[in-house]
């Protein structure tokens, strides 16, 4: 059953009591979940705010990115190493909230490039990390869905066909993929083609449009993704995730420069969206009714 999510970095990145409310909010909506940011450091907040969302009868997933100093693709095995120990503790983290799901694209670090194209040794030290990090999530039942970027935040995967070769290198059941349409909207020849490349291997996709504000009110091909969707009866979560200025900090951090729609806004018309184009491709059966109940 498909379940719609919606990231709260639209308002703050930062995992703490202040998002509750917004969480309450979200449930009167009809979200069935929400999605956080990994990177506060107080370990007690993941806990408080999972408690919260399972209280609302809501799930948590988690999104996640590692930088320079903890790169799993670095030539340093050091550097490798301390990526994998942050991994590490991202998974630890998810559990606290009791989250089962972390993506995004830790396959190295974001927005940190090379003077070069993607090399076969990158992909293989990637590949080993990823390897380690699914047995750790396995034991605390956590999917790993990666994410590729465009090229301009990453140059390792800016494809799903880039992707799918590192994660099959990885082999390992709990590290997956993720599918962006905002991402997709940048890279990808055919959304269709994109989705059915990565299908065996998909765990988690974002809805996101070209930028980054309401989904449907710009030019990502919904219509395709969601019908491609459809045929391949993907049954995972549906997620919104669009940004704002309300967090100052994470903004200038990803180079949001303006407002593109106002979050609540984003929540409610992006909730509708969602459920219209369900309905219109055929997955509409399969999407929760948490907000009828």
């Amino acid at each position: 059953m498909n379940k719609i999510g919606f990231n709260v970095l639209a308002w703050s990145a930062v995992v703490s009591d202040e998002l509750l409310p917004i969480i309450d909010r979200l449930k009167g909506i009809g979200y069935d979940g929400m999605e956080c940011l990994i990177g506060s450091p107080d370990k007690v907040a993941y806990q408080r705010i999972g408690e919260h969302v399972r209280s609302l009868g809501m799930e948590a997933t988690c999104v996640f990115v590692v930088g320079k100093d903890e790169n799993p693709i670095s030539e340093d095995a050091a550097v490798r190493l301390k990526g994998l120990d942050r991994i590490k503790w991202a998974i630890d983290r998810a559990h606290d909230m009791q989250a089962k799901v972390v993506c995004g694209p830790f396959h190295s670090a974001h927005a940190i490039f090379a003077h070069h194209a993607p090399q076969e040794q990158e992909y293989g030290w990637g590949a080993e990390v990823l390897h380690a990090a699914g047995e750790y999530a396995a034991q605390a039942d956590i999917t790993l869905a990666l994410e590729a970027l465009n090229r301009f935040e990453c140059y390792l995967c800016n494809t799903m066909e880039q992707l799918s070769r590192l994660l099959k290198a990885a082999d390992h059941p709990n590290v997956r993929a993720m599918f962006d349409t905002h991402h997709a909207n940048i890279e990808e020849k055919k959304v269709a083609g994109a989705i059915q490349t990565i299908t065996p291997l998909l765990a988690h996709v974002h809805i996101s449009e070209n930028d980054r504000g309401t989904p449907g009110d710009g030019h990502v091909n919904f219509d395709e993704a969601f019908s491609a969707l459809a045929n391949i009866n993907y049954t995972g979560w549906l997620t919104i995730e669009a940004f704002s200025r309300n967090d100052p900090d994470f903004a200038n951090s990803i180079g949001v420069w303006r407002e593109y729609s106002r979050p609540w806004d984003i929540a409610e018309d992006g909730f509708k969206f969602i459920k219209q184009m369900c309905q219109k491709h055929g997955l509409d059966e399969q999407v929760s009714v948490n907000h009828a109940l």
